[in-house]
């Protein structure tokens, strides 16, 4: 039985920077890095889909993270506030 290679980050920007810069074909690569050509390509097109977001300021990811406090804290109001209708109800009886 054989188990999952797995790979570090490092590793995969490491081939896929190769891959980007077009020295070598992704075959070539594959076999010098001992993974398959698919593995290779799939990390290139990643790499290339990050690369905006390497050079954003963090607004984005600033506006994600309280886009998201701001729905927790609504949902926890809502909670609290059917709490608080149920124990009024039932100091009432």
């Amino acid at each position: 039985m054989t188990t999952r290679r797995r790979f570090t980050a490092d590793f995969k920007a490491k081939v896929a920077l190769e891959a980007l810069r077009g020295d070598r074909t992704i075959q070539e690569l594959a076999s010098r890095h001992k993974v398959h050509p698919n593995q290779v390509g799939t990390w290139k097109r990643q790499a290339m889909e990050g690369l905006g977001t390497v050079f954003s300021n963090g607004a984005e990811q600033a506006s994600r993270d309280h886009d998201a406090e701001v729905h927790d804290l609504h949902a926890k109001i809502g909670q609290l506030t059917v709490e608080r209708d149920f124990l009024a109800r039932g100091l009432k009886r």
